[in-house]
């Protein structure tokens, strides 16, 4: 099978190095402009903010355009937490015929679709005669802006 849109690498998280980084704490307001004293700040590592299952979760860069829509652009870092139950509508990162892919999850009655976000990419329908794994779903991207 060729032609999912995307390739993946993966990663997986080191808890023993994440630094923690500063929060503020009384969260940034995207209205009018907050008085500084109002900035408190708090520790958080990323890392910890993220995993909610060391074992099972996984750091991917996203290779591709067909999950556009859904906001994860090439060069984006993917969370993936393999111990999540894969239902329909969630984003998953799929082992097809061979091959990684990202993909949204769409259940039909007769058979699973891995719907791209991007019209430029058809879905795939994946059959019987298709062997597919869904690898992890995706919880997070984390995006350079």
């Amino acid at each position: 099978m060729s032609g999912t849109g995307d390739k993946i690498v993966f990663f997986q998280p080191d808890q023993e190095l994440g630094k923690p980084s500063y929060l503020a704490q009384e969260g940034i307001s995207a209205g009018f402009p907050s008085p500084a004293d109002d900035f408190k700040e708090l520790r958080i590592s990323i890392d910890r903010e993220v995993v909610k299952n060391e074992e099972a979760t996984f750091y991917a860069r996203v290779s591709g355009e067909s999950m556009q829509g859904a906001g994860l652009d090439d060069g984006d870092l993917l969370v993936i937490d393999r111990s999540i139950e894969p239902q329909d509508n969630k984003i998953a990162v799929c082992f097809i015929d061979g091959e990684f892919t990202v993909k949204r999850l769409k259940v039909a009655e007769d058979c699973v679709y891995l719907m791209p976000e991007n019209s430029k990419y058809q879905p795939i329908k994946v059959t019987q005669e298709n062997e597919l794994i869904i690898w992890g779903v995706v919880t997070y991207v984390v995006k350079k802006l």
